[in-house]
């Protein structure tokens, strides 16, 4: 997935996860505080990292390249804010429970 942010400085940056766990860090159109930006984002990286080396069996680089990445932009602002603008694919939409008595099994039933 990738997701887009907007520096401090107001500099766009396009960023590269291989999981879409940054959905569970970060939500698009938030303002973070520089700092709590780099902590979401480096640990939602490492976790999509581990997430490849349990199915492939080897931790991915460009996860990893990311990670360095956001941390060395970072260094260079004193503070600030940084804006996600975009993630890409957004999470599905949760589908809805059909209507009483149609017959159909509930969310729960369908989820195991």
């Amino acid at each position: 997935m990738t997701f887009e942010i907007r520096w401090p400085d107001g500099a766009v940056a396009s960023c590269y996860s291989p999981s879409l766990v940054m959905h569970d860090y970060l939500v698009e159109g938030a303002d973070y505080p520089l700092a709590e930006f780099v902590d979401r984002s480096t640990t939602a990286l490492r976790v999509a990292s581990e997430r490849v080396a349990a199915r492939y069996g080897f931790a991915c680089t460009s996860a990893m390249q990311q990670e360095s990445e956001i941390v060395a932009v970072a260094g260079r602002y004193p503070g600030g804010t940084v804006r996600v603008l975009e993630m890409f694919p957004p999470l599905p939409a949760p589908e809805t429970a059909p209507a009483s008595g149609s017959g159909s099994a509930s969310a729960s039933e369908a989820v195991s």
